[in-house]
Formats: C-alpha cells, sequence, structure tokens
C-alpha cells in the first residue's frame, strides 16, 4: 500500500497538481508532469563527437578541459567518470571536461598516447599540463582540479 501511495506521488500529472501559469505549461510538456532544464553544471561536460570536434572544443578552448579517455567495457571508468563530471560541476564552468571513448576514437587516443583506460588529461590553450591513469579519490581529484585552474 505504501509503494503504490509513492508511485502515485511520483507520477502525478499537472491536472492532478492543479497547477496555473508557466508552472503548469512546462509540467504539461513534460511526461508525466515532470519539467527538466539543463544546468551549467551539466554543460561542463561534453561527449567528443570526432577529430575536428576534439579541436574547437578542447584544443582551441580558452578554458582549461579535462579530457576522460575512457571505454564502455572499463570497470574503472564507470566508477571515475560520475566521480569526475560530479567534481567538475562543483568548479562552476571555471573548467570543462571532454569525455573521449577510446573504442570510438582510436585516433586521438593514439594521438594523446593512452596506453590505459582511464587516462584523464588536463589541458591549458591546447597543450597537455598534466595527467593521470587510473581512479583518484575526491580528494585527489579536488587537487588535480585545482592546480589546472590554478585556483
Amino acid at each position: 500500500m505504501a509503494q503504490r501511495l509513492a508511485l502515485q506521488r511520483l507520477f502525478l500529472t499537472p491536472r492532478t497538481l492543479h497547477l496555473q501559469g508557466p508552472v503548469a505549461q512546462r509540467a504539461s510538456l513534460a511526461p508525466h508532469g515532470r519539467a527538466f532544464s539543463t544546468s551549467a553544471g551539466c554543460r561542463s561536460t561534453f561527449n567528443v563527437q570526432d577529430g575536428s570536434d576534439f579541436q574547437d572544443r578542447v584544443v582551441n578552448n580558452p578554458k582549461p578541459v579535462v579530457v576522460d579517455f575512457h571505454a564502455q567495457w572499463c570497470g574503472p571508468c564507470k566508477i571515475l567518470g560520475p566521480r569526475l563530471e560530479k567534481m567538475v560541476a562543483k568548479q562552476e564552468g571555471k573548467v570543462l571536461m571532454a569525455k573521449v571513448d577510446i573504442d570510438d576514437h582510436t585516433d586521438l587516443a593514439i594521438e594523446y598516447e593512452v596506453s590505459a583506460v582511464p587516462t584523464v588529461l588536463a589541458m591549458k590553450n591546447g597543450d597537455v599540463v598534466d595527467k593521470f591513469v587510473g581512479i583518484k579519490d575526491e580528494d585527489q581529484l579536488e587537487a588535480f582540479l585545482k592546480k589546472l585552474i590554478g585556483a
């Protein structure tokens, strides 16, 4: 019974909530009465699409960029990725994060001498200024990012 009530509350529709004004309009556009938005924190992380995208969004970027070379099949990558994204989001736009799947972008992995995943590069003005391979805890990631942004 409690589970059913929790599920009903989770999937309330805008009609059930009796919303008015702009809130009701936004809610009615989303399925199940849920609306979402992208925040600056979410936009600070992006997936690299190809070599020219990497050149534009990483190498030519005036902001420092953390580049996460990973693979779908890599267990440690699945642990490090979200941890690193969270730490980058905490920097509130001072640093960006590019995610590069080595299976999709082998050329970039070879160019940046990635021999194991996860490999994380710190890039500033198109140059690699720091790097690590493997999993790091949050304190180590914070120190890595602070060093990159100069804080």
